[in-house]
Parts: structure tokens; sequence; C-alpha cells
């Protein structure tokens, strides 16, 4: 991998980068240990940038902020808006089973890959290649007193502030193969009458989504 590079960063030893993109289907060396370090790298980065930019938050907002950051599903987005995928070396089972694709697989890479470039280049040459990948995730993040609730929550609580009957979730259909699953959901209310669908790669991210239609139908945003 001579003149291997990731996220703008030239490896020094091109050796790290390809033991991060290695599964452990694949052999050895892959990238258990690498994720390892790369998963308290991250938190370490995000933390940092939440500290800085949430100057009045408390340690609660804070975490919970951190939690939503560095969920499986938000690193796996992180690495396919990467195309880490493609990149990845996987043993002939999991090609097989579209590995490459999976979550789990997607986000564990990226912790390794964080890992490689803090081993070659330092932690300031990490952060610099990191942040940028994380910079729309740390813009989107809801106003400091809605972080940590998530839509079934918030809807929850908007309903029984004003002593409304709960909503009920229903699984309209799924698609796809079983490894790589759609689920659509539909959140219908009795009281003020609404309904939505969404859908998600599990059937609670589907009914996450549904709520948030369903919200932003009830706050008119």
């Amino acid at each position: 991998m001579a003149g291997a590079s990731f996220g703008g960063h030239a490896f020094a030893e091109p050796r790290l980068l390809a033991q991060a993109l290695t599964h452990r289907s694949a052999g050895s060396p892959h990238y258990e240990r690498l994720e390892f370090l790369g998963d308290s790298l991250l938190n370490l980065i995000v933390a940092e940038q939440l500290y800085a930019r949430w100057p009045k938050a408390d340690e609660g907002a804070m975490t919970r902020a951190r939690a939503e950051l560095v969920r499986e599903s938000a690193l796996a987005g992180v690495a396919r808006g990467l195309d880490l995928g493609a990149r990845l070396t996987l043993g002939p089972g999991e090609m097989k089973s579209g590995g490459h694709r999976r979550d789990s697989i997607l986000a564990d890479a990226l912790e390794a890959v964080i890992a490689a470039l803090y081993l070659d280049g330092g932690f300031d040459a990490c952060r610099q290649a990191v942040l940028p990948w994380f910079e729309p995730l740390l813009a989107a993040l809801p106003p400091l007193h809605r972080v940590g609730k998530d839509a079934k929550t918030r809807l929850q609580e908007w309903l029984q502030a004003r002593q409304l009957p709960l909503p009920v979730y229903a699984l309209l259909g799924e698609t796809g193969d079983d490894h790589d699953k759609t689920f659509r959901v539909g959140c219908t209310l009795a009281e003020p009458a609404a309904a939505s669908e969404g859908s998600g790669s599990s059937r609670r991210a589907a009914e996450q989504a549904a709520a948030e239609a369903v919200l932003a139908g009830l706050q008119g945003t």
C-alpha cells in the first residue's frame, strides 16, 4: 500500500492503514486492537468539541450529545460518506453476506482508521483529519434542551403534557435480504388525528423516523 492515504492524511506507515481496513475474517493483523484505541480517541475528539462549543452545557447534556454522535449508526453513516466499505478487506463469507455494508463493521473499521491516523501522525494530525467527518453531525445537533431525547420520547412528552392518548406504532412492511432489511412503520395519533410513516434499517429506527414525521406536523416544522 505504498502511498496509502485516508482523509487527506498520507501514511508514513501504510501497514497501519492496511490493518485498520482488514476484518478478522480476512486474517491477521486485523482491525480489532486498533478499534479499541480508536473508540477512545473519537470520544476524546468529540468531547473536546462539545466542551468548546457548549460553554453552558452540563456534564449530562454533553454525555448525551456525545452518545448521539458516536453511536454505531452515526459512525456507519460517516463511513459510508467516506466510501470506507469499498476499501475493506473481508473474508469470502463476509464479502458474500455484504459485510462491507453492515453498520457494525463500518463503525468498527472507522474507529480503527482513527487509531491508525493517530499512531501514524499523532493526535493533532488525527484530529485534523477526523473533525471534518463529524462537522455535519455536530452542526445538526438539536437544541441543548432536546439533546438525548429521541423522537418517540419527545412525541410522548408532547402528548402527555396535553393529556392526550399515546401514539400507536404498527409495522407496515419490510423489504430486503435478512442482512440488509428496511422496515416501514406507521405512527398514528387518535387526538389530534395524525399519521405518518417512517423507514429504517431496524424497526426501532423506523419508529423513530415515523415519530419525527408526526412531530414535525404537530409543530409545523
